[in-house]
């Protein structure tokens, strides 16, 4: 079986599923409200596209939905789980295990090379023979199979991102989370970087979020929504 070849039954996988999320901070004036009754839902091989403006809570929402802080009000299961009603390392692994971020800063570690940070995630689990095999084949997939022994500094910004991409997809998670991927490329990569993003995630038959201001970029998923006034509106 070809390494992209989706190995899960888009029926058989559990949907992402949030219901009612609310998201409020406190602060000297009362509760700052981020979120309000936000629900949204994706099975395996969908995706979305969320857009707004600037500190409209899109990138709250995709902390919530990648479990790294919960929300105040509302629920979220993924694979049949509510992250949240677990203690806290075993939320660790399922984070590590079943979610993948992609950031507008890479976030690579300069210091290692570019398969080293693709392998990144793999050092919290048990060890296996095939995830240096599945690295490759990802960074080979990207185009990037002759810059394995480069370190970051010596990649484009283009590069960059398509190593985190492969580092994001290592553990073939379940969902992928990408915060304006393409936000600090210009055109052309963020052209490029689109499409691979876009059909890796249905290749590995995959959930994937995109939070963007790009509407090119919005354009290439299922579907939309904005983030605005706190509240999440298809359009």
């Amino acid at each position: 079986m070809n390494a992209f070849t989706p190995n899960r039954v888009a029926e058989a996988v559990p949907n992402l599923c949030a219901e009612s999320l609310g998201k409020a901070y406190p602060s000297g004036c009362g509760p700052l409200v981020v979120l309000r009754d936000v629900s949204l839902g994706l099975r395996a091989g969908e995706s979305i596209a969320i857009m707004g403006p600037s500190g409209s809570g899109k990138s709250t929402l995709l902390h919530i939905l990648g479990t790294l802080e919960p929300p105040s009000s509302g629920r979220v299961t993924l694979a049949g789980c509510d992250p949240f009603s677990l203690p806290a390392d075993e939320l660790a692994a399922f984070r590590n295990r079943s979610v993948g971020f992609i950031f507008q800063d890479h976030h690579l570690l300069p210091q290692c090379t570019v398969l080293e940070n693709v392998l990144i995630p793999t050092l919290a689990g048990a060890a296996r023979d095939d995830v240096t095999t599945r690295a490759r084949q990802l960074l080979d997939r990207l185009g990037l199979a002759e810059r394995l022994d480069h370190l970051p500094a010596e990649l484009s910004g283009g590069e960059r991102q398509r190593v985190a991409i492969a580092r994001a997809m290592i553990n073939r998670p379940l969902l992928l989370l990408a915060d304006e991927p393409t936000g600090n490329l210009d055109r052309h990569s963020a052209d490029a970087v689109g499409v691979l993003l876009h059909e890796l995630y249905r290749e590995e038959s995959a959930m994937l979020v995109v939070v963007t201001h790009s509407p090119v970029l919005a354009e290439r998923f299922g579907r939309r929504y904005e983030l605005s006034e706190h509240v999440l509106r298809e359009v």
